[in-house]
């Protein structure tokens, strides 16, 4: 598991719906590209998940989605 602080950079390597369900996160797929380099917001480490926001887009992500560069 992949520890994500402010500022990060990291890229979509998409998203199944069984992680967008986990947690009630919102679908990065209509949103987001694969393979393309966002700026982590904000990091919300919840029980068995962490959920990250991302500089300029709408939404909680499941980290899972997401690969740290």
């Amino acid at each position: 598991m992949e520890n994500f602080k402010r500022g990060d950079k990291v890229i979509y390597i998409g998203c199944t719906q069984e992680q967008i369900n986990w947690g009630s996160n919102d679908d990065p797929r209509k949103i987001l590209f694969e393979d393309y380099v966002y700026c982590v917001e904000t990091v919300n480490v919840r029980y068995q998940h962490t959920k990250l926001t991302l500089k300029g887009v709408y939404g909680n992500f499941n980290s899972v989605c997401f690969k740290k560069i």
